[in-house]
C-alpha cells in the first residue's frame, strides 16, 4: 500500500471537517434568488399600486361627472385634470381617459349621446353596457381610463403592460348636460 492511499482518508475527513469557505458558496448561491425576489416584489408592488391608481382615475371621472347637471368646457378641463393628477408619480402621458354621457332608450339600448377624452378615443353610437345597468329610459356617466405601464426592471420579461378600469355612475341630480349637448 502507497503512502498516499494511507493518508486519503485522513484528508478526506479533514476536509469534511474544514467549514471556512462553506459562507461564501451559500452566499454565492443563494444571492441571485435572493436579489430576484427583491426585485420581483418591488415590480409587483409597484405594478399593483398603478393598477391602483387606474381605478381611482376612472371612478374619480365618473363621480365628478355625476354630480353636476351641467358641464362647460371649462369644467370637464377641470374634471380631466384632477382625475389626472391622481397618476402621480407615474407619467401621466401614458394615461388616457375618457367619459361619455349614455341614454338608455325604452328597449335598453344604450347610446352615446356625447363623449369627451383626453389621449383616448371618443366614444359613439350604439353600446353595449351589462344588462343589470340596462334600466329602460334612464342615463348613465361611463368613464374611463388606461395607463400603458413599463415595470422598471421586468421591462425585457414583459415589455409595457396596459392597465385599464371603468366605472359606470347613475347621475346625481340629472343626465349631465356637455356644452349644448344633452344625455336625454
Amino acid at each position: 500500500m502507497s503512502v498516499m492511499s494511507l493518508y486519503m482518508p485522513q484528508a478526506l475527513r479533514r476536509y469534511a471537517r474544514d467549514r471556512r469557505g462553506v459562507s461564501a458558496v451559500e452566499f454565492a448561491l443563494l444571492a441571485p434568488l435572493m436579489i430576484g425576489l427583491y426585485l420581483g416584489c418591488a415590480e409587483i408592488s409597484d405594478g399593483v399600486a398603478a393598477d391602483r391608481k387606474v381605478s381611482l382615475i376612472s371612478a374619480t371621472l365618473a363621480n365628478l361627472t355625476s354630480q353636476v347637471s351641467t358641464i362647460t368646457t371649462s369644467d370637464m378641463t377641470n374634471i380631466l385634470d384632477a382625475s389626472g393628477a391622481i397618476i402621480s408619480p407615474y407619467t401621466a402621458s401614458k394615461l388616457k381617459m375618457s367619459i361619455s354621457c349614455l341614454n338608455i332608450d325604452s328597449t335598453g339600448k344604450a347610446t352615446v349621446k356625447w363623449s369627451v377624452t383626453r389621449n383616448g378615443a371618443i366614444k359613439s353610437g350604439v353600446m353595449s353596457i351589462p344588462s343589470a345597468l340596462a334600466v329602460p329610459n334612464t342615463q348613465l356617466v361611463y368613464a374611463e381610463a388606461s395607463y400603458a405601464y413599463t415595470p422598471t426592471v421586468g421591462y425585457t420579461i414583459t415589455g409595457t403592460l396596459t392597465l385599464s378600469d371603468q366605472m359606470y355612475m347613475a347621475p346625481r341630480i340629472t343626465a349631465p348636460t356637455y356644452g349644448s349637448t344633452t344625455c336625454t
